[in-house]
C-alpha cells in the first residue's frame, strides 16, 4: 500500500518532466527551422547602412530593399517563369502519376513489382549524374533556353515519387468501387477520373505540392539549361543578383528576395498540411 502511494508523486514528476522535456525538443527545432527564415525578414526590412548591425529584433521597418528588387524587370519575369514551370510540372505530373498509379494500383499483371522498384530506383540517381545526358537530350529535342527544358527535367525526377505515393494510396482504396461501376458500364478511364480521382484527392495535394516546391526551388537544371534573363527562373536570379552587372543591388535586397521566394511556399503548406499529412501517411496504417 506505500508503494502504491509512494509510487504516485514519482509516476507524476516522471511524466512532467517527459513532456517538459518533450516540448523543450519541440521548441529547439523550432528555433532550429525557423530563424533562418526570421533573420532574413528582418535583414530585409534594414536599410543599408544598417544591415551589418547584428541585431535579432527588428529595430526598423524600411521597405526600400523591396522597392528595389521589384524595380528590376528581370525578377518579375523570373517569378513569372517560376510559376509557369512549376504549374506545368504539378500537371504533367498528376497526369502521369494517376495514369500509372491506376494501373500499377488495380491491374494485376507479371513484373508489378519489378515495375515499381524501377520506378523508385530512378530517384535515387543524383542530379550531377545524369546532367550530361539529359543536356543532350534537351539539345537534340531543340528545347534548350526555353522553359520546357526545364519542365521535361524537372518532370523526370518528381514523377517517382508521385507514383509510389499515388500507388500506395490507390491500393487503399476498396475494390468494391471499382466493381461497381463496371457493372454500370464505366471505362476504365470514368472509373479513374469520376470514382477513384475524388477519393485521392489527398494524395494528390501532397504529391502536387511536394512537386511545385521542388519545381520552384530547384537550381542545377534551371542553371544548366537556360542561358538568358528572360528564361531564367528565381533561383538562378537571386543567385546572380550579386554578379550580374544588371543587379547593382545590396545585401538586403538578396534577403528581400529570398522572403518573397519563401512566404508562397510557407503560405501553401501551412493551407494544405492536413491532406499533406493524410497523403504522407497513407499506406502505414491498414484495416
Amino acid at each position: 500500500m506505500s508503494r502504491v502511494r509512494s509510487a504516485g508523486p514519482w509516476a507524476r514528476f516522471k511524466r512532467i518532466s517527459l513532456q517538459l522535456g518533450f516540448w523543450c525538443l519541440v521548441a529547439v527545432l523550432a528555433v532550429y527551422a525557423l530563424f533562418p527564415f526570421y533573420y532574413a525578414v528582418v535583414s530585409s526590412l534594414k536599410p543599408s547602412s544598417a544591415l551589418f548591425e547584428v541585431s535579432v529584433l527588428p529595430t526598423v521597418f524600411d521597405l526600400s530593399n523591396y522597392r528595389d528588387l521589384f524595380s528590376q524587370p528581370t525578377f518579375g519575369r523570373s517569378i513569372f517563369n517560376s510559376v509557369l514551370i512549376a504549374l506545368c510540372v504539378v500537371l504533367l505530373a498528376l497526369l502521369l502519376g494517376l495514369t500509372a498509379a491506376y494501373a500499377l494500383g488495380r491491374v494485376r499483371f507479371r513484373g508489378r513489382g519489378a515495375v515499381l522498384v524501377v520506378v523508385l530506383g530512378v530517384s535515387m540517381f543524383p542530379q550531377i549524374a545524369v546532367l550530361s545526358g539529359l543536356f543532350e537530350v534537351i539539345r537534340w529535342l531543340g528545347i534548350y533556353n526555353t522553359p520546357w527544358a526545364l519542365v521535361l527535367s524537372y518532370t523526370i525526377f518528381t514523377l517517382p515519387f508521385t507514383v509510389w505515393v499515388m500507388t500506395t494510396f490507390m491500393r487503399q482504396l476498396p475494390a468494391e468501387l471499382e466493381e461497381a461501376a463496371i457493372m454500370d458500364g464505366a471505362t476504365p478511364w470514368v472509373t479513374l477520373t469520376r470514382v477513384f480521382m475524388p477519393l485521392m484527392l489527398p494524395a494528390m495535394v501532397t504529391t502536387g505540392l511536394l512537386a511545385f516546391i521542388a519545381a520552384w526551388n530547384e537550381f542545377l537544371f534551371a542553371l544548366t539549361f537556360t542561358l538568358t534573363n528572360s528564361q531564367r527562373t528565381v533561383p538562378v536570379t537571386i543567385a546572380l543578383i550579386s554578379g550580374d552587372s544588371q543587379f547593382e543591388l545590396p545585401w538586403g535586397t538578396i534577403m528581400a528576395a529570398s522572403v518573397v521566394v519563401t512566404v508562397p511556399l510557407v503560405v501553401l503548406v501551412l493551407l494544405c498540411q492536413r491532406r499533406i499529412v493524410s497523403g504522407l501517411t497513407a499506406g502505414a496504417v491498414k484495416g
